[in-house]
């Protein structure tokens, strides 16, 4: 009898920007999620700064710099829990946060001059569009869309259904 080899994780996209209240709110849903599955369930953050948000692009770009320097999802999660904070004080407090994390902050700052990753952002923007996403959070998974940009509220429940069906559909 021969090992077969571990089915691929079922993949949950995550349409946030990183000044957006809601996608804080929602990370206790991705902490869940992980919980509950491991590494049955992939979460990928998807960039879909919204202009109402000043510094939202520019998150979402240092966001890529934190995933480049091995700490994406830390840094996610901390400018996410100051939200508020980034509203206030905009690139500086991306730099602070690269800090704490024991990051480069000088590597973020060029990174944020350069434009190093605004392909990434751009890119992930246009396809949130292509989709249907208006608002974040978004989630995708299974090819369905459930937009939490007005509520969050039975959107977990919904993702464990889908992925339980998914995740049944493997075996």
């Amino acid at each position: 009898m021969s090992d077969s080899p571990s089915a691929a994780p079922i993949v949950l996209d995550l349409w946030c920007e990183l000044e957006c209240p809601d996608c804080h709110r929602a990370l206790s849903d991705v902490h869940a999620l992980r919980a509950r599955y491991g590494d049955r369930l992939e979460v990928r953050l998807r960039h879909f700064p919204l202009e109402k948000h000043k510094h939202a692009y520019a998150a979402a770009q240092a966001a890529e710099e934190a995933a480049d320097q091995g700490k994406g999802w830390p840094y996610i999660e901390a400018v996410l829990a100051r939200t508020a904070d980034l509203a206030r004080a905009g690139e500086p407090l991306l730099l602070e946060v690269a800090g704490e994390l024991g990051l480069d902050a000088e590597e973020f700052d060029t990174a944020l001059i350069d434009g190093r990753h605004l392909l990434i952002v751009d890119a992930d923007q246009a396809e949130g569009r292509a989709i249907g996403v208006t608002g974040t959070p978004t989630y995708v998974i299974g090819d369905e869309r459930l937009d939490g940009g007005k509520s969050q509220e039975g959107l977990r429940a919904r993702i464990e259904e889908i992925a339980d069906r998914l995740l049944a559909g493997q075996g």
